[in-house]
């Protein structure tokens, strides 16, 4: 491992730390690489990661050269880099970290581990020279690392309720945060989403002369769902798409492709971007996001990898189940502590068979047992164990049926999935 790598794990035990200024500094002595091209922003509960990916691959195929940045990763650091749709490669991955190490002197204290990625991603897609980055944000939105970079556009996914350490327990005052990431004079598209956050949203826009698209107004669709997936007879305000198949499981990704379409033909109506009707049925239909809704084969036995890590994405989950299997699957699950860790549970519940719980190897993840003790109140009817480590969280239950659901967590996902791989 390198020096710079070191560095950078290093600075995981400084743990979740919002506010621009430390970020701000840190591309300042970079030379503000962000300034090198366009980058758009997702932002939002749910949801986000599959948007950026749709959104990627629909400027990728309008022949722009993109960089994609997302959090976490499941496998390797190096995911959350991608250029033109490709993770980089460890020698790059270095090379970022040496650079931001070295920025870092100047600042008074070290960086978070989110500061120094994100500042990575940055300077990274400017050595790459590419002409659009598409960030996701880590959290919230107005404190986010991601919101020091001039955006012009934002999309706002889904609005639910998650890290409420950090972002409260109201659904306002969570959507206020979130919509901090609208910039003045720049197009906002907004996801289907409760009456509380489309009014947070639109008061934010109309303070701040953004335009607001609503990613439904307007529209006409027709949804089937054949095999877990949506295919989808569509027309907006800017064109007609007949069968359109998403590439990405589940009905809620019917909404999270709308936002993305959306996005792409405002962008391309506004100038901003030449981005043919071809390239935004491709940004659907020719979509890879790994570990959400992700069907693997183990053995003799399925693996639906699911990363729902909050009440509403652990909804969507049960949702997919009951629609696309019509009978409840044994799951492993693990959850961070940080997490609404029992309404989670009860969300799983009614698609649940079997719970086998267990715990990530990150320091925040809850124990297994404690897991088991709220399902033993939240859920008191799913037979319920407990395992040591994801290995044998997987042994355990494969036996009780398939496809076996692992959900919960993405570091939970991102360990079962490098063992499967």
């Amino acid at each position: 491992m390198t020096s710079a790598r070191r560095f950078l794990y290093s600075l995981e035990q400084i743990g979740i730390k919002l506010g621009l200024e430390q970020i701000r500094a840190l591309l300042n002595a970079l030379g503000r690489p962000d300034r090198a091209y366009r980058s758009l922003v997702v932002a939002g509960t749910n949801g986000k990661g599959s948007v950026v990916a749709m959104v990627e691959r629909g400027l990728r195929a309008a022949g722009y050269r993109t960089g994609r940045y997302t959090s976490p990763h499941l496998v390797d650091l190096e995911e959350r880099f991608a250029i033109d749709g490709a993770a980089i490669d460890a020698a790059s991955l270095d090379e970022g970290a040496a650079r931001v190490q070295s920025a870092s002197a100047v600042l008074p204290l070290p960086p978070s581990f989110f500061e120094a990625t994100t500042a990575i991603a940055l300077e990274r897609f400017q050595d790459a020279r590419v002409d659009v980055a598409v960030l996701e944000v880590g959290l919230g939105g107005r404190l986010d690392a991601t919101n020091v970079v001039a955006t012009d556009a934002a999309a706002i996914t889904r609005i639910d309720f998650d890290h409420a350490v950090y972002l409260g327990d109201q659904l306002d005052v969570i959507a206020r945060e979130k919509a901090g990431v609208i910039k003045p004079g720049s197009l906002v598209v907004l996801a289907d989403n409760l009456p509380v956050v489309d009014a947070v949203v639109a008061e934010v826009c109309a303070a701040r002369g953004a335009r607001l698209v609503r990613s439904t107004a307007g529209v006409e669709v027709s949804v089937i769902m054949a095999n877990g997936r949506g295919r989808l007879d569509l027309a907006t305000p800017r064109g007609r798409y007949p069968d359109l198949a998403i590439a990405l499981r589940g009905r809620h990704q019917v909404q999270n492709a709308m936002a993305a379409i959306r996005l792409l033909e405002e962008l391309s109506a506004a100038g901003t971007f030449t981005i043919p009707a071809t390239a935004v049925q491709i940004a659907v239909e020719d979509c890879v996001w790994p570990g959400r809704l992700e069907l693997l084969r183990a053995g003799s036995s399925d693996v639906l990898l699911d990363g729902a890590h909050n009440p509403g994405g652990a909804a969507a989950l049960t949702a997919y189940i009951r629609e696309t299997y019509g009978r409840r699957l044994p799951m492993v699950v693990g959850i961070m502590q940080d997490k609404q860790v029992a309404a989670m549970i009860a969300a799983l519940a009614p698609a649940a068979s079997h719970f086998v719980f267990t715990a990530a190897s990150n320091t925040r993840a809850a124990a297994a047992s404690t897991l088991a003790a709220l399902a033993a109140t939240t859920a008191p009817d799913i037979p319920a164990v407990c395992a040591a480590d994801s290995r044998q969280a997987l042994a355990a239950a494969k036996p009780l049926g398939t496809p076996v659901v692992v959900a919960g967590s993405l570091y939970l996902v991102g360990e079962i999935r490098r063992d499967l791989a």
